[in-house]
């Protein structure tokens, strides 16, 4: 049997009016599920939690809702060997492109009742997980700047919740201070006198489609992290767009690292987010969680190959 989680308030909206197509077509397909309508993340996070104590052998858990409501779900399906199923219904869907989950529902249902079931690396900050990206100094402010604006709002209502990042880079840009960092990776220390943002990917993209790690592996058992520093307002206004196509990695204000463990200690007060959720402050450690979560994605997505001895 399968089990669906909606967010009716996911993407201004979209997510109840997404269930009501995906329900008629399960209707029409005589497909044996449960489902748990929710108003937020919190409350699909208590709701899931009773019904997978149930003895009932779940095929998969849909969630039908942004990364958000993803994120919230994440410490129950861990380690649980239950596939998570991916139909978005948010602004960024970094999730769906993270896993080469279609955007649109019907295909990312056939997704989950016809796709393959990869396992895939989740990022751990003490108890919390994160499944796309952690986003440090600027990147998160840009997130949380957009996430409390009236811009995504609007921007959801017209179908484009991708350009309230674009929106929330330029408001960010206007007020944000880069300060010092100091990063230790896998035993490596490093020190940037002055660091906009650090991001720890466990997928190529995060921010609706942002590029910032493009060659990172959710089954290597790595994390991929992008470090941009000494550079001007300017420059780094003209960046965004390069990493739309992943072209920024040879740029000399760009630094890349990979590993399993990564410390970010700055010289100043900065918000950390995960998956766009708040995850803590910096200084802050990430690691990565081999093969702990299971995900259905489709055939024809690219296979993630889990790194020669890794889980």
């Amino acid at each position: 049997m399968y089990l669906f989680v909606i967010n009716k308030n996911s993407g201004n909206g979209s997510g109840g009016r997404i269930w009501t197509i995906i329900r008629s077509i399960l209707h029409e397909r005589n497909i044996n599920y449960e489902h748990i309508v929710t108003s937020s993340r919190e409350q699909a996070h208590t709701m899931l939690k009773e019904r997978l104590v149930a003895a009932i052998r779940w095929r998969a858990v849909g969630v039908v809702g942004g990364d958000g409501t993803i994120h919230g779900l994440l410490p129950l399906l861990r380690g649980s060997g239950i596939p998570l199923a991916v139909i978005p219904a948010g602004s960024g869907n970094d999730t769906a492109r993270g896993f080469n989950i279609p955007i649109k529902p019907l295909e990312a249902l056939r997704v989950m009742l016809e796709g393959q079931t990869i396992e895939v690396d989740l990022i751990t900050v003490q108890n919390q997980v994160a499944i796309t990206a952690l986003a440090i100094g600027f990147d998160a402010k840009v997130a949380d700047n957009v996430n409390h604006s009236w811009y995504k709002k609007l921007c959801n209502t017209l179908g484009i919740g991708r350009v309230s990042y674009l929106i929330g880079i330029i408001h960010t840009l206007l007020t944000y201070r880069p300060g010092s960092l100091t990063i230790e990776c896998d035993g490596m220390t490093e020190h940037y006198s002055s660091a906009w943002l650090t991001a720890i990917n466990n997928v190529p993209s995060y921010g609706g489609g942002l590029k910032i790690c493009p060659e990172a592996n959710p089954s290597d058992g790595q994390l991929d992290i992008c470090i941009v520093h000494n550079c001007s307002r300017l420059k780094l206004l003209f960046l965004f767009p390069t990493i739309l196509f992943g072209r920024h990695v040879s740029l000399p204000y760009v630094k890349l690292h990979r590993g399993r463990s990564v410390t970010i200690y700055s010289s100043q007060p900065i918000i950390a987010l995960g998956d766009g959720e708040p995850m803590g402050m910096a200084p802050i450690t990430a690691a990565v969680d081999p093969g702990s979560l299971q995900i259905m994605s489709s055939s024809q997505a690219y296979a993630y190959p889990r790194a020669s001895g890794e889980k």
